[in-house]
C-alpha cells in the first residue's frame, strides 16, 4: 500500500530542501574561495564557456575539435584543484556535497528507491521510536566496559562479565562488518539493565551511517501495529500499520527490543512466528533483545519459535550488574 498523500509530500519536501541546502552551501563555498583566490572565478568561467563549446561540437560531430576542447578542460581542472589544494582547500570544495553520495539526495538510483528514500519514509512512520535522538548517545564511542566487573567468573559461560562482554562487542563489529554478506540475525539474552538495548543501538547506529534501513521497536509497539494491521477497518492508524508491516518485513534490519513484556497470547505468538519466519526467507536480518532464559522462550512461544531462533540466530548472553542501579548509586 502506498504512503497517504501528506506524508509522501513530507517527504517529497524533504528532499527538496536537502537539494536547495546543498546548492546554497556551494554557493556560499563559491563566495568564499573566489574573494579568497579571485583567479578561481576566472577558471570556472572559462570551464563553463568551454563545456558550452563541447555541446555544440558535439551536436555537429566536429569529434577533432571536440577531443582538444575535452583536454583543455581537464587542463583547467587540474589548476584548479591545484589552486584549492595550495591556499589550503579541500580539492572538491568546488563540488556539490550531499546527504546521500548513492541518489545525489534525489530518493531514487536508477528509477528505483534509494535506500535513503526507504530510511525516510521507515522514520516518518516510527517517528515515536525517536531512534535518531536516541543514537546519539548510544552508540559505541559512549560504549564503555567500566560497568562489566572482572572480579569473578560466571558458571555457565566460565568467564567474568568484562571477558564476555568484550567478546560481544568484537562480534558486534564483525557483524556489522560482513553485515551484507552474512545476512545473520542475532539474540541478546540477559536480565535487566546489562546492556541489551544499548548494544542493539550501536548496531543500528553503525549500519544507519553506512546507508542500510533499520527499524527498531520494542515488543509492545511491534505487536500493537500487528493487530492494527490484523484487525484494522480502513482507518487512519491501520492504513500506517499497513505501511508499517511492509516495511517491518522488508528493512535490512529489524530489531526487537524487550521481547517477553508484551501480553502474550495466540496472536502475538502466530505474528511472532511470522515475521521471524518472513524474514529468514526474504534474507533479511533480525536482532532480538529479551530477559527471557530458553526455557522461558519455548514456554511462553511454543517450539515452532523456540526452534528458529535456537537454530537460525547467534546467540549472545550478556551478564554482569545492573547498569541502570550503578550509574544511579554512583549519580552517573
Amino acid at each position: 500500500m502506498a504512503l497517504k498523500k501528506d506524508k509522501y509530500n513530507q517527504i517529497v519536501r524533504e528532499y527538496d530542501n536537502r537539494q536547495l541546502k546543498n546548492k546554497h552551501e556551494l554557493d556560499m563555498r563559491r563566495k568564499e574561495v573566489f574573494e579568497a583566490v579571485p583567479e578561481l572565478k576566472q577558471l570556472e568561467h572559462d570551464m563553463i564557456s568551454l563545456s558550452a563549446q563541447c555541446g555544440r561540437l558535439a551536436v555537429m560531430g566536429d569529434s577533432s575539435s571536440l577531443d582538444k576542447l575535452k583536454t583543455q578542460s581537464l587542463d583547467l581542472q587540474a589548476r584548479q584543484i591545484e589552486l584549492l589544494v595550495s591556499n589550503g582547500y579541500p580539492a572538491d570544495y568546488l563540488e556539490l556535497r550531499y546527504h546521500c553520495d548513492t541518489c545525489k539526495d534525489t530518493g531514487f538510483v536508477d528509477g528505483e528507491k534509494c535506500n535513503c528514500y526507504k530510511q525516510a519514509v521507515a522514520d516518518l512512520l516510527y517517528s515515536d521510536s525517536n531512534l535518531k535522538n536516541i543514537l546519539l548517545h548510544e552508540n559505541f564511542n559512549y560504549f564503555s566496559f567500566q560497568y562489566y566487573s572482572d572480579d569473578y567468573i560466571d558458571d555457565v559461560l566460565g568467564v567474568s562479565p568484562l571477558t564476555n562482554i568484550q567478546k560481544i562487542v568484537a562480534g558486534c563489529k564483525s557483524y556489522i562488518k560482513n553485515f551484507d554478506k552474512n545476512k545473520d540475525n542475532l539474540l541478546f539474552m540477559g536480565n535487566t539493565g546489562v546492556g541489551k538495548t544499548f548494544l542493539c543501538n550501536c548496531i543500528a547506529k553503525e549500519l544507519l551511517d553506512k546507508g542500510y534501513t533499520v527499524i527498531y521497536l520494542t515488543a509492545f509497539r511491534l505487536f500493537d501495529i500487528l493487530e492494527k494491521y490484523k484487525f484494522g477497518r480502513d482507518t487512519e492508524s491501520s492504513i500506517d500499520a499497513s505501511n508499517q508491516f511492509s516495511y517491518i518485513l522488508d528493512c535490512d534490519l529489524l530489531i526487537i527490543d524487550d521481547l517477553g513484556t508484551e501480553m502474550n497470547n495466540t496472536f502475538t505468538t502466530s505474528q511472532l512466528y511470522l515475521i521471524i519466519n518472513e524474514r529468514m526467507l526474504r534474507e533479511k536480518s533480525t536482532i532480538i533483545s529479551t530477559n527471557l532464559s530458553y526455557e522461558d522462550i519455548n514456554s511462553k512461544y511454543g517450539e515452532r519459535i523456540y526452534s528458529r531462533v535456537i537454530s537460525k540466530y547467534s546467540i549472545r548472553r550478556i551478564i554482569g550488574k545492573d547498569i541502570r542501579k550503578i550509574k544511579a548509586f554512583n549519580n552517573i
